[in-house]
């Protein structure tokens, strides 16, 4: 028995848009993880911190409406968005990470001077 797949069909004028918008979606995802991470290291000011947010923001609109242009199910689309979700906390995950492990070793640092 064969199955048939039925597959939405992407209309010629939409190709540009949804190149630039999953284009937008990196550029925003990598300027927000940049910028949270890098004020939270101390190498931009905390003020900075509103403007990663913002681009979180643009990313996730971008995304939903990349999702919608190549005509994503709901299923997919709420995969998404909960995606975003967690994408929110994960640079606050990894800088937490990299402070954490800094205090774990700055212990050990200090002993082997010791002994010296």
């Amino acid at each position: 028995m064969e199955h048939l797949i039925v597959r939405p069909e992407i209309a010629i004028e939409n190709f540009l848009p949804i190149f630039v918008e999953s284009t937008l979606v990196l550029v925003f995802g990598v300027a927000y993880a940049a910028i949270i991470t890098l004020s939270k290291m101390g190498y931009f000011s905390k003020r900075w911190i509103p403007v990663g947010y913002l681009f979180w923001a643009l990313q996730t609109y971008f995304l939903y409406d990349f999702a919608t242009l190549i005509q994503s199910n709901h299923f997919t689309i709420k995969v998404l968005m909960v995606t975003m979700l967690a994408y929110l906390f994960i640079p606050h995950l990894y800088y937490r990470l990299i402070t954490s492990g800094e205090r774990r070793y700055e212990d050990g640092d200090k002993i082997i001077e010791n002994k010296k």
